[in-house]
């Protein structure tokens, strides 16, 4: 097992990425102030630890996590997760939560210190084998943003973060990813690499963006891949394309043949995609004809989010899994009302299903961040999830 950077090590990487900005026309005096919708993320492989190999070569010596490929934001290595003993056999956990960004009062804690960003959430998105997230963010310093109403950027620190809080891998496939355009989609690809934290769903063309995060835990051979289905300028302007970088689509053929080829592997295929209607808590019709087409070509488990609030979950009667929305997870701002409840997703994968599921209800506080819920309101976001399920079509247990 690789052993974790210590907080001063990922700081000075970090410092040495500043100079890689540089030299692709990024100075760090031109990023935003933390008030400004400019976004910062932190990463961290948490207690489990991790070693990863590029494909066809061997592990490269790394400042956050594990090693990236050259052409991907979307890290594509074999990698060895570590489990707990008492694990059988060919059974793993890997949790997921939805929305994380860097803006505001988020970007204030990143800012203060990235190795305790995200505050006691931490100790739940570290407690299974692999956890996953979605990062709503450029990973840029500076630059043009795009016109669009809300733009988040974010310094390459958010990898630190992510580390720290016990998140192994991202997703950049969504509407934010490309937020400062070129440039910014420069920047995110040279912090990808450079710091080596696992990243999917984005790339320096169609190959890396639709290539799958690749690792084996507990023995079992796992490939995550991440598009999105949301249509709006970042889908428009920056699909990834045979010499485009960008990220993937989930309107492409490419996912699905993606995914085939994973299945064909052998590998159990999980899929994170951004997608659903905002505000819509009920999953709509490109999400159910998406969860069927990529379900029919072999993922174990689909998990999205976009909506900004919880969507539901579930077993499909073929036995693959769906959960459509995961909310707002680490954000900037609070409205309270249910774009405020959110929580972690952990799924149990034995035998290359989808055994068993459970979530753990958060809610944002006044720091942003997704505190465990307890008591009512634990009860109330629970019991709001349960519910959702109602409109999905999906299943409270793996089917017989």
């Amino acid at each position: 097992m690789q052993s974790l950077p210590t907080r001063s090590s990922s700081v000075a990487a970090i410092g040495a990425l500043a100079a890689v900005l540089a030299l692709i026309g990024c100075s760090p005096a031109q990023h935003h102030s933390a008030g400004a919708a400019a976004v910062t993320s932190t990463g961290s492989s948490g207690s489990r630890g991790a070693t990863a190999v590029q494909s066809g070569g061997a592990r490269a010596s790394v400042s956050v996590s594990v090693s990236a490929s050259a052409h991907s934001s979307a890290t594509s290595p074999a990698a060895t997760s570590g489990t707990a003993a008492s694990e059988p056999a060919g059974q793993f956990t890997i949790s997921f939560a939805g929305d994380v960004h860097f803006a505001g009062r988020t970007a204030a804690r990143l800012a203060a210190d990235p190795a305790t960003a995200f505050g006691p959430s931490a100790a739940v998105l570290s407690r299974a084998d692999l956890t996953m997230v979605n990062l709503e963010t450029a990973i840029a310093v500076g630059g043009a943003p795009q016109s669009k109403s809300f733009t988040f950027e974010a310094p390459p620190s958010a990898f630190t973060a992510l580390h720290a809080a016990g998140i192994d891998l991202a997703t950049m496939a969504n509407n934010h990813g490309a937020d400062y355009g070129a440039s910014g989609l420069r920047q995110s690809l040279a912090a990808i690499k450079h710091t080596g934290f696992p990243v999917v769903g984005i790339g320096a063309n169609a190959a890396a963006a639709y290539r799958p995060y690749r690792t084996t835990v507990n023995g079992v051979a796992v490939s995550v891949l991440a598009a999105s289905q949301v249509q709006d300028e970042t889908l428009a302007n920056f699909t990834a394309g045979p010499a485009v970088a960008g990220i993937a689509n989930a309107y492409s053929p490419e996912l699905l043949s993606a995914v085939r080829a994973a299945k064909a592997r052998g590998d159990v295929v999980i899929v994170y995609v951004h997608w659903g209607t905002e505000y819509d808590s009920c999953p709509n019709a490109d999400q159910r004809s998406l969860a069927d087409q990529l379900a029919a070509a072999g993922a174990t488990a689909v998990v999205g989010t976009h909506a900004h609030v919880l969507q539901g979950a579930g077993w499909r009667p073929d036995g693959h899994y769906v959960a459509f929305g995961l909310g707002n997870y680490f954000w900037w701002r609070s409205f309270g009302n249910a774009q405020d409840d959110n929580g972690v997703l952990t799924l149990t994968v034995a035998h290359g299903r989808v055994s068993a599921a459970a979530f753990a209800p958060s809610h944002l506080d006044e720091r942003g961040i997704g505190v465990p819920a307890v008591g009512t309101q634990r009860s109330r976001i629970l019991s709001e999830w349960s519910s959702l399920r109602g409109c999905t079509g999906l299943l409270a247990a793996p089917p017989k």
